[in-house]
């Protein structure tokens, strides 16, 4: 038998783990002192900073509630942006008047707390979007100050505010439908052109998601091209306005050189084509120049390329050509558009090199298509003003040139 004693219970000790407590959540004791902070420094922002600085309170726990006091100089109350039980300064965002040269200080002051402080980039991004999704909870004068602080943000190039942060949480149903976006975003627009080019806020609606999208700021019963030339006019923001059309304008180009292209892609009947290109160009109002183009570059999005067979690609050509002569036909009805096609067919076989020897055939086909006039091709050849590789062209279209003046003179 084993002389080993058996194992008893008794007089055991368990140890226990220690385990960390956690201090309790304060957030009113944090707010009300960022509270004193400003009091003690009478509203002096230098040295708010410098005192927040050597503080040793707890900015990483309580981040928003900190940027919650900067703005609206108290701890908020749940669901709302109204200031909660405690102490309050007035020394805030929305305290300040609302012009650039009152609220600029604070854009600074925020600039250098983050420059100390950068993982509190993360609690201002949090609170603009929570308040920028709650405009309607502010009055109509603090939401000037917020998008005029919002334009000096961003002109100051404030830490922490990416555009999306500001425009996406903009696009709440209620918000857009009652005027309050649009609003916004014209006190914005206006602001933050004061000292940026046009050009510098065209960059930061792209990296916002919303450069092609601006009519979506509208209220949906006012979003039409003539209401946003309409109001941001009145505003006197007529670049933007100006902008904004061209912007329109490519995008109704694409849209339907897109269609055309998926159409004749699918091989679809020529007549069908020719209304549909027509009803879209009396609903998009584009000029007579315009559509030539866009008919042209949709034609040629069809053809199927080859990768280096010079012939295929040619031959490619004038059968599209050949197959949609009538398309081409409706809409060449002068010869100054006859003379568009010409340079597009230029330019065409200009920038691709395995066109560069189709031009001549090309040229050829549409005039026995009917949809080149003689004199047009005459004209281009004589006086063209288009200079890219006119010189090779020319000299490429002289023997046909050459054998219309001939015929001419035998008539």
């Amino acid at each position: 038998m084993s002389s080993k004693e058996k194992p008893t219970l008794g007089g055991t000790r368990i140890k226990t783990r220690k385990r960390n407590i956690a201090a309790p959540l304060d957030p009113a004791a944090f707010s009300d002192a960022v509270v004193q902070i400003y009091l003690d420094n009478a509203g002096d922002l230098e040295l708010v900073a410098k005192s927040i600085e050597s503080s040793d309170l707890n900015f990483t726990r309580y981040g928003d509630i900190f940027f919650e006091v900067v703005f609206i100089g108290g701890r908020t109350q749940a669901g709302t942006v109204k200031s909660d039980e405690g102490e309050r300064h007035t020394y805030s965002v929305i305290d300040c008047e609302p012009k650039r040269e009152a609220i600029l200080p604070s854009v600074v002051y925020i600039q250098k707390i983050l420059r100390r402080k950068p993982f509190l980039i993360k609690n201002l991004e949090n609170v603009t979007r929570r308040f920028l999704q709650s405009l309607e909870l502010f009055e109509e004068n603090e939401r000037k100050k917020l998008a005029i602080f919002t334009a000096l943000a961003f002109s100051q190039k404030l830490s922490g505010l990416p555009p999306e942060t500001v425009f996406q949480p903009l696009l709440k149903d209620n918000l857009v439908a009652k005027g309050i976006v649009l609003s916004f975003v014209t006190d914005f627009f206006k602001e933050y052109l004061v000292e940026n080019s046009l050009e510098d806020l065209i960059s930061i609606l792209r990296r916002g998601k919303m450069e092609d999208n601006l009519m979506d700021f509208l209220p949906p019963v006012r979003r039409s091209a003539e209401s946003f030339a309409e109001h941001f006019t009145n505003e006197g923001l007529t670049d933007l306005v100006e902008y904004h059309s061209k912007k329109m304008f490519e995008v109704k180009l694409r849209e339907i050189k897109t269609v055309l292209t998926s159409k004749v892609t699918e091989e679809s009947n020529v007549d069908e084509v020719i209304e549909s290109v027509k009803q879209q160009i009396k609903e998009a109002k584009l000029p007579d120049i315009e559509v030539v183009r866009v008919v042209w570059d949709g034609l040629m999005d069809a053809v199927q390329w080859s990768g280096k067979n010079q012939q295929q690609n040619a031959n490619s050509v004038l059968r599209q050509v050949k197959t949609w002569a009538p398309l081409l036909n409706t809409f060449c009805t002068s010869g100054k558009l006859e003379l568009e096609l010409m340079y597009k067919v230029q330019m065409q076989c200009y920038e691709d090199a395995k066109l560069m020897k189709v031009f001549p055939e090309v040229v050829r086909s549409l005039y026995e298509l009917d949809v080149l006039a003689e004199d047009t091709i005459l004209h281009w050849f004589r006086k063209g003003t288009n200079s890219k590789g006119r010189q090779t062209f020319v000299k490429s279209l002289e023997p046909f040139v050459n054998w219309l003046e001939e015929a001419e003179e035998e008539e």
